[in-house]
């Protein structure tokens, strides 16, 4: 990179080799989690953030090479910065780049955009999309090189937030000569922490302490080419996950430990994204522990954190981790409400096994559903996690099916009509209505209808109960007693 640097301030050199250089050095600095640096070097071609960059003079392919560029930062600056649209201004741009490269007739060029739109595709959480498009990528990009090996990762990402993590991994092994040999630090990084990403997921009962040692091992070889690529955010991300992994194994102190490392290290970049994941890794510790005032406070400002940054996967998992620690604080409506939101955030972006997730942590976790929210919640999550990968996910849904049929052998009642998995609009004056109607129906069952005695048991004269009943709720009146009108007097 400092080669690269040095060229662009050396001389004064033609447009089109002045873009290619920028985009080249842009790269590497973005590579090392360098975004401002990356933003400043792209700025002859890109004044603002979050714009269109200015194209004049330049011939077609270098104008493809500058939109899909600057398509690229605008994802990695807009997570970092919390911008929410940042997303869609980000596929506009490679979006362009690929209509670019398709005219000049370069399928390569193609190849490489579309895998970079796949992953916008996958911060938007739109998971199957994201798969379509890296894999035709892959089909195309043949040659053993830094391009494919990004592809490689990007859909081993995409694999892993979908649940399938024996494909994750597969995908992974299949292409590790090919990371082997690329000198890219990064990209060597990238692939030894999503392996150990994966391997995580498979742990069983009979491979636990294999497993550990090797996920471990895959970390701190990550941890190892991340330094070499002097990339901050990602070394980070790392020690939050190797935080995971001693919270797994119990070893709480040395998790806090990983986790206030990690935390400096994103603070550093000012990258509030990771920050929040971090927090929300320390707030599952501190749920494991049994602190849960500390882990609610602590999972309620990750989860806030993430509404801003418009990556809605993530945000769907620090909500079920946040309904967690309510559950277990006993506040169990406002646990069932975030459980449902998380649900209809996975669901709205077509992230259907984190919805799956979500209706099965509520199971667990809330033990007085309705049968019928209990029942929908269990078939809801086995649909949506139909192709899913994990031996402890099957292990817990045994334990949510024993709960359902332990639940149904109780019977039904009178409230188990409710069925619905996601937090509906609540009208405010018919909630009103409907309580005002519930209290006075009980108050006549009460006094056998008679209105002057309910009245004096809501603390209302007798002419204003009765306009209320006659006025606003005419299907009372079946229930209190006749209205007796007197003669009048000649």
């Amino acid at each position: 990179m400092r080669t690269t640097l040095a060229k662009l301030d050396s001389s004064r050199l033609p447009l089109n080799e002045s873009a290619w250089l920028r985009c080249q050095a842009a790269v590497e600095l973005k590579d090392r989690g360098d975004y401002d640096r990356a933003r400043e070097v792209m700025r002859p071609f890109w004044k603002n953030f979050g714009e269109r960059p200015e194209l004049e003079g330049l011939n077609p392919p270098m104008a493809a090479e500058v939109l899909l560029h600057v398509g690229i930062l605008t994802r990695w600056i807009g997570s970092k910065n919390q911008v929410s649209d940042a997303q869609d201004v980000a596929k506009d741009l490679i979006t362009e780049s690929i209509t670019l490269f398709e005219s000049l007739g370069d399928p390569l060029r193609v190849a490489a955009a579309r895998a970079e739109l796949g992953f916008c595709y996958w911060w938007a959480g739109a998971l199957d999309e994201a798969r379509i498009m890296l894999t035709e990528a892959l089909q195309k990009l043949t040659i053993e090189g830094n391009t494919r090996a990004n592809a490689l990762i990007f859909l081993s990402i995409v694999e892993w937030s979908a649940s399938r993590y024996s494909h994750s991994l597969k995908l992974l092994n299949d292409n590790a000569a090919l990371f082997k040999k690329i000198p890219n630090p990064t990209l060597k990084g990238a692939f030894h922490n999503q392996r150990a990403m994966a391997l995580r997921k498979l742990i069983t009962a009979e491979n636990r302490a294999n497993y550990f040692r090797r996920i471990i091992k895959e970390y701190e070889q990550a941890e190892h080419y991340f330094k070499l690529a002097h990339n901050i955010i990602f070394r980070s991300e790392v020690k939050n996950n190797v935080g995971n992994v001693l919270r797994q194994m119990h070893r709480f102190k040395e998790a806090h430990q990983y986790l206030i490392e990690a935390r400096r290290l994103a603070s550093l970049i000012k990258d509030k994204a990771v920050v929040a994941q971090i927090d929300d890794t320390r707030a599952q510790v501190l749920i494991d522990q049994g602190r849960l005032d500390e882990a609610e406070a602590v999972a309620r400002s990750a989860a806030r954190r993430l509404r801003k940054s418009g990556h809605q996967v993530l945000l769907a998992d620090r909500l079920i981790n946040h309904a967690v620690a309510l559950a277990r604080l006993g506040r169990k409506e406002q646990a069932r409400f975030t459980f449902q939101e998380a649900i209809e955030v996975a669901h709205e972006i077509g992230a259907l096994n984190k919805a799956g997730l979500a209706a099965l942590t509520l199971i667990e976790e809330i033990d007085d559903l309705t049968l019928g929210v209990l029942a929908t919640a269990y078939l809801q999550a086995s649909e949506w996690l139909t192709n899913c990968q994990s031996q402890q996910l099957l292990l817990r849904f045994k334990a949510a099916g024993a709960k359902l049929a332990a639940r149904i052998q109780h019977g039904p009642s009178s409230e188990d009509t409710e069925t619905s998995l996601f937090n509906e609009p609540i009208d405010l004056a018919d909630e009103v209505l409907k309580f005002e109607r519930n209290l006075i129906s009980g108050a006549l069952a009460k006094v056998n209808g008679r209105v002057s005695y309910a009245a004096k048991l809501l603390g209302i004269g007798y002419q204003g109960l009765a306009y209320i009943i006659e006025s606003r709720h005419p299907e009372l009146l079946k229930q209190r007693t006749p209205v007796y009108r007197r003669p009048r007097k000649r």
